[in-house]
């Protein structure tokens, strides 16, 4: 068995090593292929007993080493200890690591149940399509953790995957796993029957099935012509510590600093300014979402911009609604303080400048643990408020059902205001262009991690939205990194990490819409048709193989 140990090591490290920010995305195409060979080896010996529960640990191991490195950079997240000091949170980091490795071994587990019941002729597709249909459930369920969907493992090479516009990071997740099964059949063949044309189509079939999609990106990539009216846009980077500034200073500090930053470096021709994720009010109460026309920060901001009549406000807020009493309270409110009154929490998206009004957005896919109490009703009696604080409130957010888009007055400008973690999400995206978005501002604020790959992942997965819908992206970080993204998922301008500034961009205003906007994850969808026929099958096939061994006995 250390044999195959080993086999289940090299093939954690290979899909660690493909992995974004650093990763070189080629190795995914063989990270299956060291556990794909443990898997068929182990199947085939018939001395060996619990052969599922095997496999099943080997598959744990495997994607518990990609999980652990992979987000390794998790830890960084700071949580108080019993003297009140901050301190990494290990819990942050082995929490999602153990948890979704054991989803991704039960999701293998599954592949080799249909491969030993019904044969290879079933068992190999069924491997890309029960992933697909995982990693679409990892996208919808209430403790959503998509960030390991293998589609987005090429976000640092936009030029080879311009085809995402017709598939999304599917077509990615289906290349990857089907590349994969190309490389362990042909190798298998090889090293069993020792024939050398089972090596020469190794490598001309993995080869093409690699070097074809690429090169067809690069043709798209290249004869790609952007699209739309131009905008230009300021996004502010105000550099605040999440944990011992953003939350602690005073909103009318804030307030200020960010007006001040804002007069430092616009210009006439700057027709919007983005502000990050939370921009303000700071600690205490956020804006009532019912009184934001006579809200005084608001209007201070507003009124140090009369110089700039036709220039719109975008920014992050913390937004709360009260309720006089409990009856009228919504399934998220809770209470407010000692009061008699209830409040929901909103992490929102506003829009303000002088001609229009008010127009806001609430953050609609929450972070896990921070924003969100998943399953409350079954797991809160057990774990209690066992949560993670990052600095700001602990309870559940208030959200929506649709995807406001912002509009205004002076441009064409049909907004998108994606916050943060909804970043990761394709066709939570295309939401938002269906209602008409022609550019996407992200707002963000994920300096929780330091300086480490976190932030720098969720920048690039930027660039899968730009492709799948063909939108530019106007991104304000708190921390950084700010930066404009073109239609074609390339990074134009950035302000580095930790640095305090501004930073003047062009975005283009598409009103096309791709396939992928229009169609969605119609991948997924094909993927689970043919997971549910298979296991339908393998079922069937198991009922009638017993009901046949117990008339022969």
């Amino acid at each position: 068995m250390l044999k195959f140990v080993l086999y289940a090591i090299v093939s954690g490290v290979l899909l660690a090593l493909g992995w974004p920010s650093h990763g070189f995305p080629i190795l995914l195409f063989f990270g299956f292929v060291p556990l794909l060979f443990a898997e068929n080896k182990i199947a085939q010996m018939t001395d060996v007993k619990r052969k599922g529960l095997k496999i099943f640990g080997l598959a744990y191991l495997a994607f518990f080493i990609w999980n652990a490195i992979g987000i390794w950079w998790l830890h960084y997240a700071q949580e108080l200890n019993s003297y009140g000091q901050w301190q990494n949170s290990w819990t942050a980091y082995l929490f999602p690591v153990i948890a979704n490795a054991f989803l991704m071994a039960i999701v293998f587990q599954l592949y080799h149940w249909v491969k030993s019941k019904a044969g290879n002729f079933y068992g190999i597709p069924f491997l890309p399509a029960i992933w697909m249909c995982f990693e679409k459930f990892h996208l919808n369920w209430e403790m959503t953790w998509p960030w390991f969907n293998l589609g987005n493992g090429f976000a640092n090479y936009p030029k080879w995957i311009q085809w995402y516009e017709y598939t999304g990071t599917f077509g990615g997740t289906l290349w990857v796993l089907i590349g994969n099964l190309i490389i362990f059949y042909f190798l298998y063949a090889y090293l069993n029957l020792k024939e050398k044309k089972y090596l020469h189509k190794l490598i001309i079939y993995g080869f093409l099935w690699i070097a074809i999609p690429i090169g067809i990106s690069y043709g798209i990539y290249h004869s790609y012509e952007e699209k739309g009216e131009e905008i230009t846009a300021m996004v502010l980077q105000p550099a605040l510590d999440p944990y011992t500034e953003k939350y602690n200073k005073s909103s009318f500090q804030i307030v200020s600093e960010l007006i001040q930053l804002t007069n430092e470096n616009i210009k006439t021709e700057v027709q919007f300014v983005v502000a990050p994720e939370t921009a303000f009010p700071g600690p205490g109460p956020g804006l009532n979402i019912d009184k934001l026309g006579s809200d005084y920060l608001l209007n201070q901001f507003k009124n140090n911009f009369s110089r700039y009549p036709e220039t719109t406000f975008v920014s992050g807020v913390e937004l709360m609604r009260f309720y006089p009493y409990e009856k009228l309270a919504s399934a998220t409110a809770s209470k407010y303080g000692n009061s008699d009154m209830w409040v929901d929490v909103t992490n929102s998206a506003i829009q303000l400048n002088p001609k229009d009004s008010i127009q806001y957005y609430h953050k609609s896919k929450l972070v896990v643990g921070v924003e969100h109490f998943p399953y409350m009703s079954v797991l809160k009696p057990v774990i209690g408020d066992l949560m993670l604080n990052f600095g700001g409130t602990v309870r559940t957010h208030l959200t929506q059902e649709d995807r406001s888009v912002f509009r205004n007055s002076f441009n064409k400008a049909v907004i998108a205001p994606i916050i943060c973690y909804e970043s990761i999400y394709g066709e939570f995206t295309t939401g938002y262009v269906k209602n008409g978005a022609n550019v996407l501002f992200i707002m963000t604020n994920d300096s929780w991690w330091g300086n480490s790959d976190g932030h720098k992942e969720l920048l690039l997965f930027g660039n899968l939205r730009a492709i799948e819908t063909r939108r530019d992206i106007v991104r304000s970080a708190n921390s950084g990194v700010s930066a404009f993204i073109n239609q074609k998922g390339k990074i134009t301008s950035s302000l580095e990490y930790e640095k305090k500034g501004a930073l003047i961009g062009k975005a283009r205003l598409n009103e096309e819409l791709t396939f992928y906007t229009q169609h969605g994850d119609y991948l997924a969808k094909i993927a689970l048709m043919l997971t549910g026929i298979l296991l339908g099958y393998t079922i069937a096939w198991e009922i009638l193989n017993r009901r046949k061994r117990k008339l022969k006995n």
